[in-house]
């Protein structure tokens, strides 16, 4: 299992205080040595944290695979194609979300999205489409002949956390939990079910398959026994763990999970 290390949240904690510290181009030697097979980055239409020239730094002086997260907007393809990293995934953007909220619509005609990949392929950079865990999709990724895809996990985390935190928070008996907790026990491991057949399905099919958002230490065991998944992009909670761990340990910490 791969690690991609998305290395945004540095950014958003330096935009806090508008300063130049701490400084995401820092990160890059620490993940290579702590064994991360790629650095993630998500340049946003509004800036909010990774800036133009984080992003070309990062591009140009990455030892390991950049992958570069963007909207399919034309002035971001714009970008793309002139940094020209390793891996561009292709994600929906919404200006007032706080984070990507689910998958990238990749059914129907989509115009815009086959322009798009139109011109990444032309600048012979490899494409990722980060979309939501639906027969469909696949298909759809299939058929507009990527080599990636990468499925949206916030469903699973999500469940995974409602599970779990009300065991940690109630006062109620188990008895009086168990019709609820059985129902959204249920519910995880239908997102498992579905997220490894789908991953199998889309192997079968020629894709190779990545896995990212809302994953952390608690969750990611399960996700990470899925065989035909490749490779996981995990953000926020590894920068998260840095502060008390630093963020070598934070990664190690990480891979450890992965081991399968």
């Amino acid at each position: 299992m791969k690690l991609g290390v998305n290395i945004d949240h540095i950014a958003v904690l330096r935009e806090a205080r508008k300063v130049a510290d701490p400084d995401p181009l820092d990160a890059l030697s620490i993940c290579k040595l702590a064994g991360a097979d790629q650095i993630t980055i998500h340049l946003r239409e509004d800036r909010r944290h990774m800036h133009d020239s984080d992003a070309k730094n990062i591009i140009e002086l990455s030892a390991l695979p950049v992958n570069l997260e963007c909207a399919i907007e034309p002035s971001m393809i714009d970008i793309a194609c002139t940094l020209r990293p390793h891996r561009v995934t292709l994600v929906p953007e919404k200006r007032e979300e706080v984070t990507t909220e689910g998958g990238l619509a990749v059914t129907g005609a989509q115009p815009k999205l086959k322009e798009a990949i139109r011109r990444l392929q032309a600048e012979e950079i490899e494409i990722s489409l980060f979309i939501d865990p639906t027969l469909e999709a696949v298909r759809a990724a299939i058929d507009l002949h990527v080599e990636w895809i990468e499925f949206h996990t916030g469903k699973y985390a999500n469940i995974y956390a409602m599970l779990y935190s009300n065991l940690a928070k109630t006062h109620h008996t188990i008895t009086e939990l168990e019709l609820p907790r059985k129902v959204l026990k249920q519910m995880l491991d239908d997102e498992l079910r579905n997220l490894r057949l789908l991953s199998c399905d889309a192997m079968e099919l020629g894709l190779k398959v990545a896995a990212g958002h809302g994953l952390n230490y608690q969750n990611v065991q399960s996700i990470a026994e899925i065989e035909t998944i490749e490779e996981l992009n995990i953000g926020q909670s590894i920068i998260a763990h840095s502060v008390y761990t630093g963020l070598e340990q934070a990664i190690l910490d990480m891979k450890a999970l992965l081991i399968r």
